[in-house]
């Protein structure tokens, strides 16, 4: 009985292939590989001698598991996906499923993962994270999704293509609050950048500088001081302090709701009434 092993390719930088990802590489007698075009370049970058590479990408899990089942009847077989970790927001899950059934080892070799390193160095907390890959692109649901987790205390990681990242955060924005974030690009890579802040600062640096490239998000979790919802006093102070500082009523209504424990109705509805 074959194992399967999981290979973790690097995601930009070629040095983060670990040797006991090259070593596997360049034993096992067949790599699945998300594209075998790249898996061809990396082989050749490090020196793996030519091996045979079969396609296994989203659009043909189905046909290519029974082909690498046999193949696992026979021996060992590498799977790797275009940049990562296999099986994490990529190819794989499906394959590791159906070789657990048929009774095969799953080998898991360490290595990049996007998500991970952005965590790592968001400077938010790392002792309990929810990773929720890409939300849904239709607005509706992607809102539904994010009120779904919107109380949850932990910290919060997404990925988001550029042409979405916008309105996905004014989403973000609209539903958790202004809260502290970080946002990640070209990790690993010669023009890597990582940006800490606020999500309405997000929006307004993506306004002046249109995003580029695949984006790792960071958000902090619901924080802990709005468990209890603040007094009468306490929220009329920071809607004063808010006012002064120039914050438009909708802008202070959101942020507000995301830590006082007030809805933000009753919030925008308090500040009408202060002001008139």
């Amino acid at each position: 009985m074959g194992k399967l092993y999981l290979v973790a390719t690097p995601i930009g930088n070629l040095e983060d292939l670990s040797p006991r990802a090259q070593r596997i590489l360049q034993e096992v007698p067949l790599i699945a590989a998300e594209d075998t075009r790249r898996t061809r370049q990396l082989l050749l970058a490090k020196g793996i001698s030519h091996k045979r590479l079969i396609s296994y990408h989203a659009h043909n899990l189905r046909e290519r598991e029974q082909t690498l089942l046999n193949a696992l009847a026979q021996g060992d077989v590498a799977l790797v996906s275009d940049a990562g970790t296999p099986a994490l927001n990529d190819p794989g899950y499906e394959l590791v499923c159906a070789a657990i059934r048929a009774g095969h080892e799953i080998v898991p070799l360490p290595g990049p993962a996007a998500p991970i390193l952005a965590l790592i160095a968001s400077g938010l907390p790392t002792d309990a994270f929810l990773y929720l890959g890409y939300l849904p692109r239709k607005q509706t649901e992607r809102r539904a999704r994010l009120d779904a987790i919107r109380l949850l205390p932990f910290t919060l990681i997404f990925l988001e293509a550029p042409h979405r990242l916008i309105e996905m955060l004014q989403d973000v924005l609209e539903v958790l609050g202004d809260r502290r974030m970080a946002l990640a690009r070209e990790l690993t890579k010669v023009h890597e950048e990582i940006w800490r802040g606020t999500v309405s600062a997000a929006l307004r640096r993506l306004e002046q500088a249109p995003p580029r490239g695949e984006f790792t998000l960071v958000v902090e979790g619901h924080p802990a001081e709005a468990s209890s919802r603040w007094s009468e006093a306490e929220l009329d102070r920071a809607l004063a302090e808010g006012r002064a500082r120039g914050e438009s009523p909708s802008a202070l209504a959101r942020r507000l709701a995301s830590v006082s424990g007030w809805k933000r109705r009753e919030i925008y509805e308090r500040l009408q009434r202060r002001e008139t």
